[in-house]
């Protein structure tokens, strides 16, 4: 089939929670068929990976953004009335391209990653469009809406409302939509009561030969401290609200049952109250060449994620290291809803400093579960056997 496949970053490299989901979906619909990809850059590092994506592609069209000038520019939202997100991921430039392939290569389906991307396939007619919102994105902005005192949290429940309003047209007029979760699928249900979607889950998957232990892997840790680790972008709100509750909430407990106990952030482009976090018992890293060094030798691996939802492929990463991991109770279910020892769910200050307090006592035991939890990866998390459920619908109306 030749394939319009709209992206809001570029699918590559896998270093982020949304790239490693849109490239492995690049890399499965390229296998199969012909793939024109319309997509964005916002950060000029990932320009030297266009060679690479430019393989999988038959044709590509690459939109640089620069995320300071796209926020005031999706400022022009509330004059229109439509969501911030859609003049922010607005440019003439990719709707030109996509209208001229459109036209010259006649395509039989489009595949759209994130929502606002469904805005550039609205001029295409009796094609078949498939929308991958991955997240409610849109429930993120009533998340944060209390988090915030007035005028951002007015905003913020402006963003919710007008952002939901465009998923729900978008779900209306095409032929499915996935989310990551059932009960991502079940939460969108329940925003929009009375009204008619095909909806369907599309899990995750996790590279486990890529996230594999190693014993020639080198440590990037002092032989005298015990390292606990958090990894993710860590200019992402719900990342930076994570770490800064660790550290305030939990960490000084743990420091006084472990003195050796260090906590590392790994993640690119730490915000500012991330960078106020460094000092003896924290490590702020930065852009890292590899993350899996800081996994496979972390004590444990923690994910104390209040506001973010859906399934974590930072959770899925670590356990394919091998380590145990202690995440949000909401995290943990959306991996699964069995009990598994190298994943172990916590609410509450209490409920981290009970799991890890165990897990950073018996070291050998910690192993046993990290194990476990790599084992449950390879059978429950495959990419290509989630993805598998994207053909069906591509060769037959969902």
């Amino acid at each position: 089939m030749k394939i319009l496949y709209l992206v809001h970053r570029l699918p590559f490299p896998p270093n982020k929670g949304d790239k490693v989901r849109s490239y492995h979906l690049l890399r499965h619909l390229a296998a199969r068929h012909e793939v024109h990809l319309g997509t964005f850059i916002d950060d000029p590092d990932d320009e030297q990976h266009l060679p690479r994506v430019r393989e999988l592609c038959a044709s590509l069209h690459v939109a640089r953004l620069t995320p300071r000038i796209a926020k005031l520019l999706s400022l022009r939202g509330l004059l229109s009335g439509e969501a911030l997100s859609l003049p922010y991921y607005r440019d003439t430039g990719l709707q030109a391209w996509v209208d001229e392939t459109a036209a010259r290569v006649g395509f039989d389906a489009v595949v759209v990653f994130s929502g606002v991307m469904a805005q550039y396939a609205g001029g295409l007619r009796n094609v078949k469009t498939l929308v991958d919102f991955v997240d409610v994105d849109s429930a993120k902005w009533r998340d944060y809406a209390p988090e915030h005192a007035w005028p951002m949290s007015w905003l913020y429940r402006r963003e919710f409302s007008k952002l939901l309003g465009f998923e729900q047209r978008v779900a209306r007029e095409a032929a499915c939509s996935f989310f990551v979760t059932d009960n991502e699928v079940a939460l969108f249900r329940d925003l929009s009561p009375g009204q008619s979607f095909k909806l369907a889950a599309l899990g995750n998957g996790v590279d486990a030969e890529f996230f594999a232990p190693d014993v020639a892997r080198a440590s990037p840790f002092t032989v005298a401290e015990l390292p606990l680790v958090f990894t993710g972008a860590m200019d992402y709100w719900p990342n930076v609200d994570a770490v800064s509750w660790f550290v305030a909430d939990m960490l000084p407990a743990l420091r006084q049952r472990f003195p050796a106990l260090r906590f590392h952030i790994v993640g690119r482009s730490p915000a500012p109250a991330v960078q106020a976090l460094a000092g003896e018992a924290v490590n702020v890293t930065g852009t890292v060449p590899d993350v899996r060094p800081y996994l496979q030798h972390a004590a444990a691996v923690v994910a104390p994620l209040r506001l973010a939802r859906g399934l974590q492929n930072k959770v899925l990463e670590a356990m394919a290291m091998a380590r145990p991991v202690v995440a949000a109770g909401s995290c943990v279910r959306a991996i699964t809803q069995r009990a598994q020892p190298g994943l172990q769910p916590a609410d509450d200050v209490a409920g981290y400093l009970e799991r890890l307090g165990a897990l950073l006592a018996d070291r050998v035991a910690a192993d046993d579960t990290g194990r476990s939890a790599r084992a449950f990866v390879l059978g429950a998390y495959s990419w290509e056997a989630h993805l598998a459920g994207l053909d069906h619908h591509l060769e037959a109306t969902c």
